[in-house]
């Protein structure tokens, strides 16, 4: 089939990847022309500095002019185009809500050229971001506003995890899909006819409301349970001296009706999914005069994880930070990614500055870029200037008075030794996700220990 893939991001490029490999003749189209310019050369240090995804640049340079193709003008395409995927950022707005700004200029943008074709072929328009419930009845008014013919609208969510997602865009846990009609269901049935009656992979064919509201109540059922474990568990083993975090996740998950995913503990969830989501669906709740207790107590949770190591490393570690020197091991929101949207170092970083820390000395081994774009302010934010960039955990380590661990990096597993070789007792570590299995070794050689799910430790 003929695809056009609107938005080359994080949903995006993955999904126009994975559709070509399975054949599709799959047209990715962004208005980014340094984006498109650096898929089109089909490098890996090209592509994975706009989305860094294993597996990825290698499907995108395998499929490069054979079947996935790159644009910055999709007019001489649009005949013939069975479907467009509509992969487009919707950020919060301030309160809550969810920016359609940059879907709706591309609805637009699409409606305008599916007007003008010749061949009226039946066209479905698909929802492939998280939209809010109605964004589909939106897509669809759009289009009867410019006049364009024999059309769908669907919405399809993805599901993806970063770090993961072309192997969940290979092989994922279920494919939903929302319409209005047999012949767009038919249609989207051939796009993904590798996983209709597939013996583990579900297809679930439903409405387009149903299909948008299952992502949303996918993504905050899972981040209410990250929020238990770290409002629940973790709030236990750091109040109890006697009892061990790791033995309260293994006795609890034990049961078969308990998850054992989102039991892990740490300085909160992060990306570009969690929050958004929830913020998003509260609001949309909210505007529907309906409560939104539980949902507003899960989210503050997530926000009140992401710095309250800091305060205790004040509190009950008397740590002083003005004019100390701050190593941030981690600045992605999690590990296999570059991608540092809502990540928790973007917190750490705020309010280490706000108590006075001379230099943070941060590392990571993706997100350096990113984060030197993010933090750059050409008005010379000189607070900013305050921190540096550095090509290895042991290089940030150099000259700091304490250590904070924001990612789960696994090369940060084997923390220890470099610290043990970089810095000198007294020092502090700071463990926002339990990385250090040896931590107690370490607290015995004279440095001290915070970490989330954990008491403060010192020598002695």
């Amino acid at each position: 089939m003929k695809i056009i893939v609107v938005g080359t991001g994080y949903v995006g490029l993955p999904h126009a990847a994975v559709l070509a490999e399975y054949g599709h003749e799959v047209h990715a189209y962004d208005i980014d022309e340094k984006r498109i310019a650096a898929y089109k050369t089909g490098e890996r240090t090209q592509i994975e500095q706009y989305v860094n995804e294993p597996g990825l640049s290698a499907a995108v340079a395998e499929n490069l002019d054979r079947y996935l193709f790159f644009t910055t003008n999709i007019t001489d395409l649009v005949e013939g185009a069975d479907i467009f995927f509509l992969c487009l950022n919707t950020p919060p707005q301030r309160d809550g809500s969810s920016d359609l700004s940059y879907y709706l200029n591309a609805a637009h943008h699409v409606a305008q050229l599916l007007t003008q074709r010749k061949e009226k072929s039946r066209v479905v328009l698909v929802n492939k971001s998280t939209v809010p419930i109605g964004t589909a009845r939106l897509l669809e008014n759009v289009m009867q506003e410019h006049g364009v013919e024999n059309f769908g609208v669907a919405s399809n969510p993805e599901f993806l995890a970063q770090g993961s997602a072309m192997e969940g865009s290979r092989k994922p846990d279920r494919v939903v899909v929302g319409c209005d009609t047999e012949a767009d269901f038919a249609i989207m049935r051939r796009i993904y006819s590798q996983f209709v009656n597939h013996v583990r992979i579900r297809y679930l064919e439903t409405t387009p409301e149903t299909a948008e509201a299952i992502k949303y109540v996918g993504n905050t059922l899972l981040l209410t349970y990250i929020s238990y474990w770290n409002g629940v568990g973790a709030r236990l083993a750091e109040t109890y001296p006697n009892i061990r975090m790791e033995d309260l996740k293994i006795g609890v998950t034990a049961d078969s009706r308990i998850s054992t995913w989102g039991s892990y503990v740490s300085n909160g969830a992060g990306g570009s999914c969690f929050g958004k989501d929830i913020q998003s669906l509260i609001y949309q709740l909210n505007q529907a005069g309906r409560p939104t207790d539980l949902l507003q107590a899960v989210y503050n949770i997530n926000e009140y994880q992401k710095t309250y190591l800091i305060d205790r490393a004040v509190y009950e570690a008397g740590f002083n930070f003005n004019h100390k020197r701050v190593a941030l091991l981690g600045l992605a929101f999690k590990k296999r990614t570059n991608d540092m949207r809502d990540s928790a170092a973007l917190k750490v970083v705020e309010a280490l500055l706000a108590r006075g820390v001379q230099e943070i000395r941060a590392y990571d081994p993706l997100a350096t870029a990113v984060a030197q774009d993010y933090w750059f302010n050409p008005e010379k934010n000189h607070l900013f200037e305050r921190i540096s960039y550095h090509d290895s955990a042991k290089a940030a380590l150099t000259g700091s008075d304490a250590v904070y661990i924001s990612t789960d990096w696994e090369e940060f597993r084997g923390l220890s030794r470099t610290i043990e070789t970089t810095v000198k007792p007294p020092y502090l570590i700071i463990d926002g996700r339990r990385m250090m299995p040896d931590y107690l070794t370490l607290v015995q050689k004279g440095y001290q220990h915070l970490s989330v799910g954990g008491g403060y430790l010192k020598p002695g």
